[in-house]
């Protein structure tokens, strides 16, 4: 598959990416402000610009309306052959100086019919350039090298829960307006996905593969050790990070808090639509490898032909597994983070949160309608609650009609395709989350985005992965999510402070935001965001009492 340049194209292109929001004094947001425009170019690019050190040679970026671009960078060796199922190696150290001009590779990962959803292509405007193994590199926004400041730093980590994605897979992942905006750093990654990253050989192999069912967490770690050792050549505060991650992302935050090697590697952290308790079972995940041995056709001893399979068709033959162990056990395993008792201890948040992050102030965030049914489908905008208990019973069988009752009763004023999303997007494992986080020192702050965008006839909603340009300043910049214009800036210019104060201080208060008290197990304190913003208790506690209980 080429490499999708539109990203790029359209980061030089579309000016209102450094004025995506209106200019607020540098004490309010501690904002580097952008120049405003002249006859002058707006990029800067050429052998001698923007170049900065890191402990592997030398890098060169470019400079964008005053924001610096590093893309690319590796942070990690290639990860094919014999390092496959391996934890992650520190990259060669190069000579020259690397061209971190533009974003690096993908994980593998099924890139078939990309694009085959016209109407969510448009709506998320998916970007995606070639796979390969050699795919652990980080990208670095930054507003000035050199200049003796120690800036927080962002390291976002993208979603696809963990067998897709990229970071830079949306538009609104564009880190220029958040550095510009709150004068901080801010990092993305790629790292292993799917079975090149979570495909646990330890029962077939031994001590030898002891770290393969965790490998994709493992090269989070080892981006986090590359902003700890590199970052202050970019202006940043290695004793500063904020992790946050959205949908499967944000379940990999929630993983990196249960981590003992990435322990004092992050100081704060955001969970957007991912509240995760539970990591996958070992005894399962040992079974799926043993799975994916046979379905190559394979002798125990015999991995390293298994490393040596082209990852195209070494994808075929793990999914391949897959599907065949879910036919033949009732057991359920799928490539993703497992408690191995060493990479990854226990899990996150059940029975109780892992003591690594004791510590680490917590933003968790959900959307309202994490499922939008009528978004590819009008028709369901007529649906009568009868028709959602009929549309939700093989989920939830004879109890749907007391859910789907308990959840009209407590918002009266929700249509019944609105019912539906919020029954299928219950918050069960936020408040969950927030329960187990809440017994730590540190303080965790809930919040519930309802503000629906007026797209697809306001058939949308407020759907998964819309809140992410808002925290990071870019509604203007994502038009497809939010249709641009003053009313999601203003939300935006709410969030986006609040987020950067938070980074700061580990206290999302900021001017301009409704007061947002800590969460407490017994209030279940909960900022609602929207045109206008307000602190509930709670609000959906009493109809998730009719949810089934959480196993």
């Amino acid at each position: 598959m080429k490499s999708n340049r539109r990203t790029f194209v359209q980061a030089l292109g579309v000016g209102a990416i450094g004025a995506a929001l209106p200019t607020t004094t540098r004490a309010e947001q501690g904002k580097a402000a952008a120049k405003p425009a002249a006859d002058g170019p707006v990029l800067q690019v050429g052998n001698d610009i923007a170049i900065a050190d890191t402990a592997y040679g030398k890098v060169r970026g470019y400079i964008l309306r005053d924001m610096h671009y590093f893309l690319g960078i590796p942070y990690g060796a290639d990860t094919s052959g014999a390092n496959r199922f391996m934890p992650p190696q520190k990259p060669k150290p190069w000579t020259d100086t690397f061209n971190a001009l533009f974003y690096g590779p993908v994980s593998p990962q099924n890139m078939e019919n990309r694009y085959r959803s016209p109407l969510g292509s448009f709506r998320d405007h998916w970007n995606y350039s070639d796979a390969t193994e050699d795919c652990l590199r980080i990208n670095v926004f930054t507003p000035a090298l050199k200049d003796g400041k120690k800036r927080p730093v962002m390291f976002w980590i993208h979603g696809g829960g963990y067998t897709s994605g990229n970071g830079i897979e949306q538009d609104g992942y564009n880190g220029e307006n958040c550095a510009r905006r709150g004068d901080v750093v801010f990092c993305s990654v790629n790292h292993r996905l799917g079975p090149v990253g979570f495909c646990n050989l330890a029962g077939v192999g031994g001590n030898a593969f002891a770290a393969s069912g965790n490998v994709g967490m493992l090269d989070l770690v080892a981006a986090l050790e590359w902003v700890r050792d590199n970052i202050a050549n970019f202006g940043g505060d290695p004793g500063n990070v904020t992790i946050m991650g959205q949908s499967g992302g944000g379940s990999k935050v929630c993983m990196l808090t249960a981590m003992p090697w990435a322990k004092g590697l992050f100081h704060k952290a955001v969970v957007l639509s991912g509240a995760t308790l539970k990591a996958g079972d070992n005894a399962a995940t040992e079974q799926l490898g043993s799975y994916v041995m046979k379905e190559a056709g394979l002798a125990p001893t015999d991995i390293a032909k298994l490393q040596a399979m082209p990852w195209k068709q070494f994808l075929d033959v793990a999914n391949a597994a897959s599907r065949k162990m879910g036919q033949e056990t009732n057991v359920r395993a799928g490539f993703s983070p497992s408690v191995d008792g060493v990479f990854l201890p226990q899990h996150p948040f059940s029975p109780a949160a892992a003591p690594t992050s004791a510590n680490v102030p917590m933003i968790i965030c959900s959307v309202l309608n994490e499922s939008a049914p009528a978004f590819s489908d009008a028709s369901a905008m007529s649906i009568t609650l009868p028709g959602v208990v009929e549309k939700l019973k093989s989920r939830f069988g004879d109890k749907t009609q007391e859910i789907v009752d308990a959840y009209a009763k407590a918002f009266p004023k929700r249509s019944p395709v609105e019912i539906w999303s919020m029954v299928a997007s219950h918050r069960q494992n936020v408040a969950a989350l927030a329960d187990a986080k809440a017994a730590h020192p540190a303080p965790v702050f809930v919040t519930w985005f309802h503000w629906q965008p007026p797209l697809f006839d306001r058939r949308i909603g407020a759907f998964h992965c819309l809140d992410i340009c808002f925290w990071f300043a870019n509604t203007d910049l994502m038009l497809s999510h939010t249709g641009g214009g003053a009313k999601p800036r203003a939300l935006s210019e709410k969030m986006s402070a609040s987020l950067l104060q938070f980074m700061r201080t580990g206290d999302p208060n900021a001017k301009g935001l409704t007061p947002w008290s800590k969460y407490t197990s017994a209030r279940g304190e909960t900022l609602v965001l929207d045109d206008t913003c307000t602190m509930q208790n709670d609000p959906d506690r009493e109809a998730r009492k009719s949810l089934p209980k959480l196993t």
